[in-house]
């Protein structure tokens, strides 16, 4: 379903740098890999992307504000239709905590980094020189935006196969405890609200196959805060998450931390050896 208000002659028409140009062509390609959908109306996928810092520089084009309520209500539908039917033995506060989860700010910021969202966004010159590609805020409404156009574009079929693709997993995490030990979702948040960016996560492997283990390290601010370990991936997400959630708790409590402090954590939370 065509915008009403888009056309993409006017699209071809604007100013695009390369940076951006390249990542919205690798976040359509994203979406089709995710959702097997190919945009008809290419127009769509860049309204999702124009912020309104852009459109204060470029008066007369339209924001993704629009978009980003429809996408809202998209996103809203599908994982509460989800929720009905995955569980239902669950109540309906039980439901509502698990949904809450896996819609706020914070996650969908994360599944806009994974996509490259941020690449691809138009922000004015000084949104865009103040980090505006990395803040959570941004990254999260143009994630709602984006999903907007997919349903536009394609109908419920691609948009409902787009969020699940992106939030099925969290939602069955967070189905098994939400909040309490999932120390990612709590440094997510933490993150979020200190720095307007989200946590970097470096992965190495050590050992062959059946002895493998996992070592993380979580960067934020361009500073090393946790490392953690563990026999698979997630694991030594959750150690280093553990760390730096623990340590950055500590640093706003006036304690005295050093970001650089190094003190690995093996999966139980518990200190590494040397060996």
């Amino acid at each position: 379903m065509p915008s009403t208000t888009w056309s993409r002659d006017s699209a071809e028409s604007e100013p695009h740098d390369r940076h951006t140009a390249g990542g919205t062509a690798a976040l359509a390609d994203a979406v089709a890999r995710r959702a097997g959908h190919v945009f008809d109306d290419a127009g769509l996928l860049e309204l999702a992307l124009r912020h309104r810092s852009y459109c204060s520089e470029h008066p007369g084009v339209e924001s993704n504000e629009r978009l980003e309520l429809l996408g809202d209500s998209v996103l809203g539908m599908v994982v509460t239709d989800h929720l009905f039917h995955r569980f239902p033995a669950s109540s309906e506060g039980e439901l509502a905590k698990i949904r809450a989860s896996v819609v706020s700010a914070v996650t969908l910021a994360e599944v806009a980094h994974e996509l490259g969202v941020g690449d691809a966004l138009l922000l004015g010159k000084g949104e865009d020189a103040s980090g505006g590609r990395q803040k959570p805020s941004i990254l999260a409404d143009a994630m709602e935006a984006v999903i907007g156009a997919v349903y536009l574009d394609g109908g419920s079929a691609p948009a409902t196969t787009l969020v699940l693709e992106l939030l099925a997993d969290r939602i069955d995490a967070a189905a098994e405890g939400p909040g309490g030990t999932d120390y990612k979702t709590q440094l997510q948040e933490l993150a979020a609200r200190r720095f307007e960016q989200l946590p970097a996560y470096e992965l190495r492997a050590e050992g062959p196959d059946h002895q493998r283990r996992f070592f993380a390290t979580v960067r934020l601010g361009g500073r090393q805060w946790g490392q953690g370990e563990g026999r698979s991936k997630k694991q030594a997400e959750q150690a280093a998450a553990e760390a730096a959630w623990d340590r950055l708790c500590r640093d706003e409590r006036g304690g005295d931390v050093a970001p650089d402090e190094q003190r690995p954590l093996g999966a139980d939370g518990g200190e590494t050896s040397d060996a």
